[in-house]
């Protein structure tokens, strides 16, 4: 995960491709170009075969071939902020160093290097490139300042902490309305990632956590509760009792947008 600041002092978690994801988009990219301009050029032999000289017909190949290979892949990187056919069946797009949107000058950029890099060196010089920079860069890349951004990112829904069932008479009538807001968000986040956590570090963890819940949580938990049980049940507790408030805040407004709605143009 790539951590890019704004101009407004935004912080971004922004999740690069990796290597084999944007070998495989310019795989598909590559032979989906040879095959429109194989069939281009099939159209136009069976069309005019026989009519031009061998002059010619080289201008008119190569003519095509800027056209397939680089024209028409920076239109289409432009038009779509990124996309190609490979990038949209891997779920990916490229974007500036900043994170925004690309331009014009950086898919030309992009598509003027990719001539030497793809085709005419087989891949050989961007392969080598982008094994030396931890976003897989390549050389068109490095110079149009961008890198290719996963879009589709598998996100693990977060397990809701929940109150022990032997914690539960305590949890109802527990007072914790004095818990400081960033030291809930820790224990939050400690219950989260409590299960990733090295035994230690996790029995310490929420051994200190416990003890600096305990001094604004009153009365204490029953002697000889565990410290990630009592985090739990002051989570779901806490969770509860704000999503209840949520909801009558919720109704209060609701009946009060009701009856400035009927008065004065209830007739």
């Amino acid at each position: 995960m790539d951590s890019v600041v704004t101009g407004e002092a935004v912080v971004l978690e922004l999740r690069s491709a990796g290597f084999a994801a944007r070998a495989l988009s310019s795989i598909i990219d590559t032979v989906a170009q040879i095959v429109v301009f194989l069939g281009i050029l099939f159209l136009v032999g069976s069309t005019l075969g026989g009519i031009l000289d061998p002059a010619l017909t080289r201008a008119l190949t190569l003519v095509l071939v800027i056209l397939v290979f680089l024209i028409l892949p920076v239109t289409i990187e432009t038009l779509t902020r990124g996309k190609s056919l490979g990038r949209v069946m891997l779920g990916l797009r490229i974007v500036r160093d900043d994170g925004g949107a690309i331009r014009f000058r950086h898919a030309f950029i992009r598509g003027m290097l990719a001539v030497l890099e793809i085709y005419l060196l087989v891949g050989s010089l961007a392969f080598v490139v982008a094994l030396f920079n931890e976003r897989s860069k390549r050389l068109g890349d490095l110079l149009a300042g961008t890198y290719a951004l996963r879009e589709r990112v598998v996100v693990k829904p977060r397990a809701v902490p929940e109150v022990p069932h032997h914690l539960q008479a305590w949890a109802s009538t527990a007072d914790i309305g004095r818990l400081p807001d960033p030291l809930a968000r820790r224990v939050s986040q400690f219950l989260a990632q409590a299960p990733r956590l090295t035994p230690q570090s996790r029995a310490a963890l929420a051994a200190e956590l416990a003890r600096e819940v305990g001094t604004a949580v009153a009365p204490a938990p029953p002697r000889g509760t565990h410290p990630e049980d009592f985090l739990a049940a002051v989570a779901a507790a806490r969770r509860g009792r704000d999503y209840s408030r949520m909801l009558r805040q919720k109704e209060v407004v609701g009946s009060t947008a009701e009856r400035l709605h009927r008065l004065p143009f209830s007739r």
